[in-house]
């Protein structure tokens, strides 16, 4: 897939300073980690999200601390 959109100048000059620090050889490599990034951190949330309810659901209903009386 090729994707061609317009970049606004303010963003432009933030871009070139990326690629001139050489951890990216174009500006396809650059929107590449973007979007792997973008997928990385969607797919963490997803499995934060499912634990955090694995975790509510595994709850006991109504359950109160227990106190210890000596």
């Amino acid at each position: 897939m090729n994707v061609n959109f317009p970049i606004p100048k303010e963003l432009e000059s933030y871009l070139e300073v990326q690629l001139q620090s050489g951890n990216y050889d174009n500006v396809a490599d650059y929107f590449l980690m973007l979007l792997q990034q973008d997928k990385r951190r969607k797919d963490a949330q997803a499995k934060l999200a499912s634990l955090l309810q694995e975790g509510l659901d595994s709850e006991a209903p109504n359950s109160e601390p227990t106190v210890s009386h000596h």
